[in-house]
């Protein structure tokens, strides 16, 4: 990463100090595999979090326990103050007000792009058709791809089928968002447009939680970057310090590997 994008202006983002998901004492096992330890997070709210670290280290199992994908086995996540159980209601609140976009864009292939968008929103919100599909058109139109709406994925290119996914989970209208590596499958020319349209979101005040190798998109957005490694947090920090004075020997040798320097 080059002095000149670290250094870049960052446009002022407010954050509230309404809190938008709270993590206690969390700790996941897969089998006798801990995967996480004792994780406290408070997140507020219009609040962007950047996750990295090496792989294995827990990132994406974090996050997919946020909205319920992996059980936690111990401690608590409150979720715009709805608590996660395995009660089925409560994980269904939640999961209404998180969208989640994931590395592959999980498509319907036999689905158009609009049908894609208006699923969720007619069958799970009973949003009247009319109405799900002007909504479906404004966030292709904030993804830069009305034109596609007809179209199926297969016709579409990889990044321009990411961007269909952000639009998708747009549609059911979350107040945060979850991004577990939306462009580790792109192409590197494609890498951009995605990153683009999240960098939108995130000035547009969306609380996101994003996963990701992408450096440069941590300077530009987030307001505190997270490290991990053997499935704990081991430093957060604002994206300056976090950069240029990491505290901990692993934070230094992950961000050398990673930054070249």
């Amino acid at each position: 990463m080059s002095e000149q994008m670290t250094n870049a202006p960052r446009k002022k983002m407010t954050v509230s100090d309404e809190v938008a998901i709270e993590i206690s004492g969390m700790n996941k096992w897969y089998g006798q595999f801990h995967v996480l330890r004792d994780i406290d997070l408070t997140v507020y709210r219009g609040e962007r979090i950047v996750i990295c670290g090496p792989s294995g280290s827990g990132k994406s199992t974090l996050i997919r326990c946020i909205n319920a994908l992996e059980e936690h086995q111990k401690g608590s996540i409150v979720v715009d103050g709805t608590r996660l159980t395995s009660d089925l209601k409560n994980i269904d609140t939640i999961r209404s007000e998180v969208g989640m976009c994931f590395q592959h864009f999980n498509l319907f292939p036999h689905l158009t792009i609009l049908e894609n968008c208006t699923l969720a929103p007619i069958w799970v919100r009973k949003v009247p058709k009319k109405e799900a599909i002007e909504t479906a058109m404004h966030y292709l139109e904030k993804v830069k791809i009305p034109d596609q709406a007809n179209k199926y994925p297969g016709q579409l290119s990889g990044g321009q089928q990411q961007r269909v996914a952000i639009a998708r989970s747009l549609c059911m209208k979350p107040r945060i968002m979850l991004f577990d590596e939306p462009t580790s499958a792109l192409d590197p020319e494609m890498i951009k447009e995605v990153l683009d349209t999240m960098i939108e979101l995130a000035e547009e005040g969306m609380t996101m939680l994003c996963v990701t190798h992408e450096m440069g998109f941590a300077q530009a957005v987030a307001n505190r970057v997270i490290f991990m490694a053997d499935g704990q947090i081991v430093e957060q920090n604002e994206p300056n310090a976090f950069f240029n004075n990491p505290q901990s020997d692993r934070t230094k040798q992950f961000l050398s590997q990673i930054l070249g320097h």
